[in-house]
């Protein structure tokens, strides 16, 4: 719907739109989303949703040029938006929130507890609606901390370490010794190591020092704590984002890209998955939909792409985001309604999960 004479968003142009230029400027950011060529004048007056002659409808173009709104390729006498220009209509969209109903529902069953299987069947049906890039992301796993130490002796004189971390990680360390080694001492060890580094996060800098730190140590338990000590040094961290990703091959088959670069900035960035995690997060501080636009992002495997992204979850805990990537020139109004339309059922999901823990 047109209205009337609007201020251009924060981030465009400080200048104002009347009803026309608007609605020219938004069917022309539709036009070239659905085929990648600049629009002419001639087809701006024949679109019954425009009003005004062609000669008033090639100076409104000129005016959008000239705020910096619309580009002007040498090779064609038609006009497509700049990023400044898809901002424009972004802000829009977000403004307006578009909707759209899913087909079918995605295939998210409660009764398996499997978030996931919910977060695979996501991605797919977000790319297969879009045909862009989706990317979900799965709540991050709490950072573990040393829950349990127990120390087995065993036949020949090896003596096993066991760490048990909150998250359920077990790790196990076996050291030989030359004779049997006392059973006192062994259950000293384990009462003084769980005392010692219970509780503390796992790859932290202190918890191997903590472990002879004790200047009240003998000689004794210190030589054998020493010999046990390599047990904390390559605990799994946990803490990890995991990432799920859906339509490569369906965005590039379908030639979005201007040019051989942006294909490998693309590829790139899927392979250096920690700056594409970064980008994530910060979805989940925003209280709706994340856009940014080519130049807006800061990282510079982004800055010929755009992303949209939800997060997932409800206001208190946003356990994740979902996203989808492509290239400037992509279907906004799709994208957004899409990405939080698959957002409000992935969080209706989580739930159902994590309401009932």
């Amino acid at each position: 719907m047109v209205g009337s004479d609007l201020n251009l968003p924060e981030h465009g142009p400080n200048r104002t739109l009347t009803a026309r230029q608007e609605a020219i400027l938004l069917k022309v950011a539709e036009s070239y989303a659905a085929t990648g060529q600049p629009v002419a004048s001639k087809t701006l007056a024949a679109d019954p949703g425009i009003a005004g002659a062609p000669s008033t409808i090639r100076n409104e173009l000129a005016l959008l040029e000239e705020h910096g709104l619309l580009a002007h390729p040498h090779t064609s006498a038609g006009r497509m938006p700049t990023e400044a220009g898809h901002r424009y209509v972004v802000d829009r969209l977000l403004m307006a929130r578009p909707r759209v109903e899913l087909d079918a529902p995605i295939a998210l069953s409660p009764d398996r507890r499997e978030l996931d299987a919910a977060l695979r069947a996501t991605t797919e049906a977000l790319a297969e609606m879009t045909n862009l890039l989706a990317v979900a992301s799965a709540p991050t796993t709490p950072r573990a901390t040393v829950h349990r130490v127990e120390v087995l002796t065993l036949p020949g004189g090896s003596v096993m370490v066991v760490v048990i971390t909150s998250t359920g990680g077990i790790s196990k360390f076996l050291r030989a010794f030359n004779a049997p080694v006392d059973s006192g001492l062994v259950n000293w060890a384990a009462e003084y190591l769980n005392d010692r580094v219970g509780g503390l996060p796992v790859g932290a800098r202190m918890l191997v020092q903590r472990l002879t730190g004790d200047g009240e140590l003998g000689a004794r338990e210190r030589a054998f704590i020493e010999q046990l000590a390599p047990a904390f040094a390559d605990l799994s961290v946990g803490g990890e984002d995991v990432l799920y990703v859906d339509g490569t091959a369906r965005l590039l088959g379908a030639h979005r890209f201007a040019n051989v670069e942006q294909v490998n900035e693309l590829m790139a960035l899927i392979e250096e998955r920690v700056a594409l995690v970064e980008v994530l997060r910060r979805a989940l501080a925003e209280r709706t939909t994340f856009v940014r636009i080519g130049h807006e992002n800061d990282l510079p495997g982004l800055q010929t792409l755009s992303i949209v992204a939800s997060p997932y979850g409800d206001t208190q805990r946003r356990l994740g985001s979902v996203s989808v990537i492509g290239p400037v020139r992509m279907d906004y109004r799709v994208a957004i309604a899409s990405v939080r339309a698959v957002a409000r059922q992935l969080s209706r999901f989580v739930e159902d999960i994590y309401g009932e823990a």
